[in-house]
């Protein structure tokens, strides 16, 4: 026996060994007959074979196993979300398919797991028209009776499939959190004793989201007070008696949620006439919630866009029981929570109500009650617990790890309210009005962490590393102040502000500790981005820019700037639009990057006018306008620029500004003499050399960039000591750097002074361990200058270019560099 019939008689073994769980797809395109009659054969045929030809590349994309096709398809997957993703794609490209024709394309879709039994037929049944594997299994007619049900364009699932599929539908990335998602009842199926839940799932704009028409083979399981008046009599006795009971025993509605599904926090309903109460008690009840890993709660700035994106102003409009269910329903939010608190004469009550956003109804209530205004936060922290069991989470994992919210939070209620006051503040970007509260929390909690971390986030919003890194120690100084994730995110942000070692890795590790915590995905993408890590940084701001994260707006922003580095500029223009969309300001230099890679420099130009924020977004915006006039061949104005950027930092304090001294001297390489080129790349490393003593943090690397690209310019015009220098002088901050870029520029110089002795070998095996993405693209460059000429890179294509301007960084070579190097200079 050969090894292709062994490997068939193990797959036949194995369809026949016995049941198997499986997701089975059952869909019907509608009105297939009357198409042919509309279109005629020929076009038809071409549309068909254009159906087959998408059902195929979905099969293989969504890793389905095809069992039977003709009007419909019959296929199995091995999980929920696959089926479900092969189902809307479906969905979407009949319609594409049909615009051309001037036709609707739809088809009815029903999706369960369950048992099924598979085995092949032999190859004389397939022959004569058997189909090659059979499925049999009582998996199979549910999904038949849940498709012929479907309206057109319609995915309805079993809730045995429901549940799985929804809990997993973030991997379908950015759509997946876009889902609609509507429970239609208790139905009965012919032939089924029990009842069945059925939902239904789509896409805005293409679900129908109504309810299935009944048919003989399957109908609601209406209740019994909605059935016909001949059932009054009977009703009416049954429900005098049961009246009674019902006050007594009435069972709360049950809301269907899931691990990590989403709630909101609505606007605090005050009625004991205390001020003090108003967001503070909000800001406590996410922080209690924010403990757990099961329940994801929506960040009040999301909310807050969110109603400005329903036209309502967001300073004025109260988020009650009515705005927080639409907003709940159009963000895909699964309950709402409406806290409460009330006294009575004494004792201050706290109560929290979960809401169905769909029906507005109440599901179920937890409170808590204590004496005088201080407790009112320990009541919220144990309703918020009860709460949290009730939606699901274990007990014992809430113990584990969830710690008192007074004491991470903290038990003095004007001193949340000074917090919350700040929050808000620094939400606005009003540093000096939050740092001003912030101080105020503190001063009436001198132990309150989170007022800390506030301080820290503030100074650093500053460019003060320094004094973020302070407040960052006086908070973990109080660990058992801290909630577990805060403790760990303040160590990875230590780590940062430093500059150390281990943090990339903490960050990451961080964000995949706590995968929906969207703050730790941002700061991996931020991480990835310094090491140069772009296909990793895509990933992680993919994680951050879910639509009910914070951190959305500046996610979609640096998924962008992977995009751009990893050559896709028309993605990263895309995603650059969506993160001004959904609200990330109008004041960086990046967008305009994308048109720079395409040689777009009018467009370019055009965006950089609009750039205003902080000086450091003035002066890069500077460096592209320079770069950009060199591009174009204009040298005469980009040197005038460069004489003017050596004037105006001749003691650079900022990483843009290092930056910006660096990509003068790479002006200056195409425009100076010889020797005045070594006089500029020594001024630059005498200038870093001065500058490390002091620079904390961040600051060390673009420092040491800049004193290594000068090195490497010095290098080029046979000024050996200059370039020697440069690498003394940094390799301590090399040995502590927390990402090898800095190693690899290092290397890059040395390759330089290996080329000017004349040693190509030596050269390539001082960057031979720099490669694939990480790799700085100056790398390739020096690579090139050891081999033959046609080895040479294509500094001109899109893609190259791309790269170029998506390594932006004061911690990169100057992108000059690698558009246009300079011709060997004149000794």
């Amino acid at each position: 026996m050969n090894a292709v019939e062994t490997a068939v008689a193990r797959s036949d073994a194995a369809e026949r060994s016995g049941p198997q769980l499986r997701t089975i797809l059952l869909t019907d395109l509608v009105d297939s007959t009357a198409l042919v009659e509309r279109l005629g054969d020929s076009a038809a045929a071409e549309l068909f074979r254009a159906h087959d030809r998408l059902v195929l590349g979905l099969q293989q994309h969504w890793r389905g196993r095809l069992i039977d096709r003709s009007d419909g398809l019959l296929l199995l997957f091995e999980r929920p979300i696959d089926g479900l993703g092969f189902a809307l794609d479906y969905n979407r490209g009949l319609l594409e398919l049909g615009n051309p024709h001037g036709v609707q394309l739809k088809a009815r879709a029903g999706l369960h797991v369950g048992e099924v039994l598979t085995w092949r037929n032999s190859d004389e049944a397939v022959r004569v028209g058997a189909k090659p594997v059979e499925v049999e299994g009582l998996a199979k007619p549910m999904a038949g009776r849940l498709m012929a049900m479907a309206r057109p364009g319609q995915i309805l699932l079993s809730a045995v499939a429901e549940p799985l599929a929804h809990r997993a539908a973030r991997e379908l990335g950015e759509r997946g959190q876009h889902l609609l998602w509507k429970p239609h009842g208790r139905w009965r199926f012919k032939g089924v004793p029990e009842p069945q839940q059925i939902f239904e799932v789509g896409e805005a704009g293409i679900a129908p989201l109504r309810t299935p028409p009944s048919t003989p083979k399957a109908w609601r399981d209406v209740p019994l007070w909605r059935r016909p008046m001949a059932l009054a009599a009977e009703v009416a006795l049954v429900a005098a008696i049961a009246v009674g009971m019902w006050f007594v025993t009435r069972p709360q509605p049950a809301i269907a949620f899931n691990e990590r599904d989403w709630v909101m926090v609505a606007d605090l309903n005050n009625l004991t006439g205390d001020t003090r109460y108003d967001d503070a008690l909000e800001a406590a009840l996410r922080a209690s919630l924010e403990q757990s890993q099961y329940v994801n709660v929506v960040s009040d700035t999301r909310v807050m866009s969110m109603i400005a994106q329903m036209g309502h102003d967001p300073a004025k409009v109260a988020v009650d029981r009515d705005i927080a269910s639409e907003v709940a329903l159009r963000g895909g939010i699964r309950a709402v929570l409406l806290p409460t608190i009330s006294d009575a004469t004494g004792p201050v009550r706290v109560n929290i109500e979960v809401i169905d956003p769909h029906t507005q109804a109440t599901v179920y209530t937890e409170s808590a009650q204590g004496r005088g205004a201080s407790s009112a936060i320990t009541s919220l922290d144990e309703a918020s617990q009860a709460l949290r069991v009730r939606l699901g989470e274990g007990l014992d994992e809430i113990q584990a790890n969830s710690k008192p919210l007074a004491q991470v939070t903290t038990g003095n209620l004007d001193a949340l309210r000074a917090f919350t006051l700040a929050q808000s503040a620094y939400a606005r970007q009003q540093l000096g009005e939050a740092q001003e509260h912030f101080n105020q929390a503190l001063e009436l909690d001198p132990g309150f962490a989170l007022a800390r971390i506030g301080l820290a986030r503030v100074a650093y919003a500053r460019m003060d590393a320094g004094t973020a890194l302070q407040h960052m120690e006086e908070a973990l100084a109080e660990p058992r102040r801290l909630s577990d994730r805060e403790e760990l995110y303040l160590q990875a942000q230590r780590l940062m502000y430093r500059w150390e070692p281990g943090f990339v890795e903490r960050a990451v590790a961080l964000s995949n500790l706590y995968p929906d915590y969207h703050v730790a995905a941002f700061n991996a993408s931020n991480a990835l981005r310094y090491a140069n890590r772009y296909s990793e940084m895509r990933d992680y701001a993919g994680r951050a820019s879910a639509t009910l994260a914070v951190t959305r707006p500046a996610a979609l922003f640096y998924r962008a700037i992977s995009e751009l580095a990893l050559g896709r500029p028309d993605d990263a223009e895309r995603s650059f639009a969506a993160a001004a969309s959904a609200g990330f300001p109008d004041a960086f230099v990046e967008p305009a990057l994308v048109a720079a890679a395409r040689r777009d420099f009018e467009r370019a130009g055009t965006m950089l006018a609009g750039v205003d924020g902080p000086p450091q977004f003035a002066i890069e915006a500077r460096i592209l306008r320079m770069t950009l006039l060199a591009e174009e061949g204009k040298w005469a104005e980009a040197g005038q620029m460069a004489d003017g950027i050596v004037a105006s930092f001749g003691e650079p304090e900022s990483p843009s500004q290092w930056a910006a001294r660096a990509a003068a001297l790479a002006v200056h390489r195409h425009t100076r003499p010889t020797m005045e080129i070594r006089r500029h790349a020594q001024a630059l490393v005498d200038a870093a050399a001065l500058g490390l003593v002091k620079a904390p943090g961040r600051l060390r690397e673009s420092l040491s960039n800049a004193a290594l690209y000068a090195g490497y310019v010095a290098a080029g015009a046979g000024d050996q000591d200059t370039a020697r220098q440069a690498l003394a002088l940094t390799r301590p901050v090399i040995d502590q750097a927390p990402a090898p870029v800095l190693a690899n520029m290092a290397a890059i110089v040395r390759a330089q002074m290996d080329l000017e002795f004349g040693d190509p070998e030596a050269a390539r095996g001082r960057i031979e361990r720099f490669g694939g993405d990480p790799a700085l693209l100056l790398t390739q460059m020096v690579r090139a200058r050891t081999t033959r000429q046609d080895d040479r890179p294509a500094t001109e294509t899109l893609s190259w270019r791309a790269r170029a301007f998506g390594e932006w960084s004061p911690e990169r070579p100057p992108v000059l560099e690698v558009l246009s190097p300079p011709p060997p200079p004149e000794r």
